[in-house]
């Protein structure tokens, strides 16, 4: 089975992907990190993630051992490679360059110690108009600018991290613009997609709901 969830910055991505593939033994595919291991290899080596040429050569070059390297990065995570992750995503040559490993991992997907995995779970933003939109589920996860805003400041002050509340709502409607805005592949929900506002529910919550809907799917499968 294949499951994509798409859906803006903060909406609660990676925490349902982490733990539906923990609940259903399947692969989880963050595919936003190799755009932030293009943007930050950028940033790393002091060139503007909007440098096309530059960026379409990182994407190029990227391989699987040295997006694991720059995951390690104490800013892979920040909104410094949140924001690098951004612009070069918004490039069409650095997506086209890196679609292909994307859509590779459904055909033989597998967990970070190379065993075999029972499916995957894609997270992104295209992975269900782009990368698999031949998904058996797909989900478009999002909640409100300013839930999500303090939803990631809440998250900075447990790192430890000095941001502004007002500071995180710029940056996320900024994202979100660039991330609905871009001429390859945009932010939007698939065609035959689920749209779920997160808005008003905890993890847990959204967690509980999405299971019912796989296993519903499951059954009538």
């Amino acid at each position: 089975m294949i499951i994509t969830i798409d859906g803006p910055a903060s909406a609660g991505k990676g925490t349902l992907a982490q733990s539906l593939s923990d609940k259903y033994e399947m692969a989880y595919f963050d595919t936003g990190m190799v755009y932030r291991a293009v943007g930050l290899q950028l940033v790393l080596n002091g060139i503007n993630p909007n440098n096309e040429s530059a960026a379409e050569k990182a994407a190029k070059d990227l391989n699987f051992p040295q997006m694991m390297k720059l995951s390690k990065h104490k800013d892979f995570r920040s909104d410094v490679g949140g924001n690098a992750a951004s612009v070069v995503a918004a490039i069409p040559a650095v997506r086209s360059a890196l679609l292909k490993m994307q859509q590779d991992f459904a055909l033989n997907p597998i967990f970070g110690d190379g065993s075999p995995a029972k499916g995957a779970i894609y997270d992104g933003r295209d992975t269900g108009t782009v990368i698999c939109p031949n998904a058996d589920i797909k989900l478009f996860i999002t909640a409100t600018p300013e839930v999500r805003a303090e939803r990631r400041y809440k998250e900075f002050l447990s790192k430890g991290i000095n941001r502004s509340l007002e500071e995180v709502l710029t940056q996320i409607k900024e994202r979100d613009e660039r991330d609905e805005k871009r001429a390859s592949a945009p932010l939007k929900p698939a065609e035959d997609a689920i749209i779920f506002d997160t808005s008003e529910y905890n993890a847990q919550q959204v967690f509980e709901k999405v299971c019912k809907i796989i296993e519903s799917k499951q059954k009538k499968a």
